[in-house]
C-alpha cells in the first residue's frame, strides 16, 4: 500500500539535533544528527508503524492536511511517502518453504531449460500484487 503523509521535523537550539514525528501516527517518533537523516529516520519509521498497522489489522487515518497539523515556528514540515510493499520486500527478506503442486510435464521441461521455479513464482505473485494495488 501506498501513503502520504506530513513529518514535523523540530531542530534544537544549534541545529545538532533533530526530532521527528507524525502527528498522525500515534507514537511514530525519532531522532536524527542531520536534516536529511531525519526524513530518511522518521519515513522508516513510519514504514514500520504502517506495516504493523496492517498486520494486525489496525486502521491506519487519513492524513491531516497540513494547514492544519499544529507546530511551532521553526518546525520543518516534509511529506514523506510510505510504500509498504516496498518496505516488506527490502526488509523482510527470509525465505519460507511453500510446497507447491505443478504437472509432470511442466516440470520436466522447466528442468530441461533449467529454469528457477522459485524465482518464477516469486515473479508471478509479485505481479499478481501490484495488479490488485
Amino acid at each position: 500500500m501506498n501513503y502520504t503523509y506530513t513529518a514535523v521535523i523540530t531542530p534544537d537550539k544549534h541545529e545538532k539535533k533533530f526530532y521527528c514525528r507524525v502527528p498522525d501516527l500515534d507514537g511514530c517518533v525519532t531522532t536524527a544528527a542531520t536534516l536529511s537523516e531525519a526524513i530518511d529516520m522518521i519515513r522508516d519509521a513510519a514504514s514500520v508503524w504502517l506495516v504493523s498497522a496492517e498486520d494486525h489489522g489496525e486502521p491506519v487515518i487519513k492524513p491531516t492536511p497540513q494547514k492544519s497539523i499544529p507546530r511551532d515556528e521553526n518546525d520543518i514540515l516534509s511529506v514523506i511517502q510510505i510504500d509498504t510493499i516496498r518496505y516488506r520486500a527490502e526488509t523482510d527478506t527470509h525465505a519460507v518453504r511453500k510446497s507447491v503442486s505443478i504437472p509432470a510435464w511442466m516440470a520436466n521441461i522447466a528442468g530441461k531449460y533449467g529454469l528457477n521455479l522459485s524465482k518464477i513464482l516469486q515473479d508471478g505473485i509479485q505481479s499478481a500484487i501490484e495488479a490488485r494495488m
